[in-house]
């Protein structure tokens, strides 16, 4: 009857051979009989305890890696340009200000991702040359938000964007822009955050642009921009 009793209070993990005692196979660990007539079935539940916790974090090292895959390349409308081994992959810190871009979208509540996103996605990510070309020009994410809702306006209030709001056309020609400049330049490393801050300038009617024209971005601060597109390769990223 006690054993059967404890068996009600232990987890479901714990078997029970016809003898009565626990089978083992955790290292470490006393059969439930002989922890019972010795007064430590305390004992013997926190080893089994630490016996599963050391077996998940080992599970957890071991566990295979399969999103890694999807942070070298960013969408694009132009899958034929060239072989996939051929392409230019983006930089980790390009990678992030997509994502970024994608979360701010969603704080407007937009239901896409558009270059003026795009935009705030490189402020957000801060770190990155064009970023920091940005905030030396009086370019910051806070006066870019602001200027997004009155060019945009408001979302209405109970509208829930998609978790990846998909990219407008001229959002998703500025990351073309960015692959195919750099394809072009014909030289080695990664698309940057410049390219794509670039690619967004090339985008004459749309939002981005027209909110770094509105700071006083010009062709001249492109021109300067472009001297840089290869400061943000991945083994920098900090």
């Amino acid at each position: 009857m006690a054993a059967r009793t404890l068996s009600l209070l232990l987890p479901a993990s714990y078997a029970f051979s016809p003898s009565g005692s626990r089978r083992t196979g955790r290292p470490g660990c006393l059969p439930l009989q002989s922890s019972v007539k010795s007064g430590g079935l305390a004992s013997s539940l926190l080893c089994d305890v630490a016996f599963l916790r050391s077996r998940n974090q080992t599970a957890r090292i071991h566990r295979p890696v399969t999103k890694a895959s999807i942070f070298f390349m960013l969408p694009t409308a132009k899958p034929d340009r060239a072989p996939a081994d051929k392409l230019p992959k983006w930089s980790a810190r390009a990678i992030k200000a997509f994502g970024m871009a994608e979360l701010e979208a969603r704080k407007l509540k937009y239901s896409t991702t558009g270059t003026e996103a795009l935009l705030m996605g490189i402020l957000v990510e801060g770190t990155s040359v064009g970023s920091k070309f940005l905030r030396a020009n009086g370019i910051t994410l806070f006066k870019v938000r602001e200027e997004i809702v009155k060019l945009l306006g408001k979302s209405d209030m109970y509208y829930f964007s998609p978790e990846h709001p998909p990219l407008t056309e001229p959002a998703q020609r500025a990351l073309d822009w960015a692959v195919d400049e750099k394809m072009k330049s014909g030289e080695g490393g990664e698309v940057t955050t410049t390219h794509l801050l670039l690619g967004i300038w090339s985008e004459r009617d749309s939002a981005g642009h027209k909110i770094m024209a509105s700071f006083g971005f010009d062709d001249e601060k492109a021109k300067e921009l472009a001297k840089s597109m290869n400061g943000d390769a991945v083994l920098s990223y900090r």
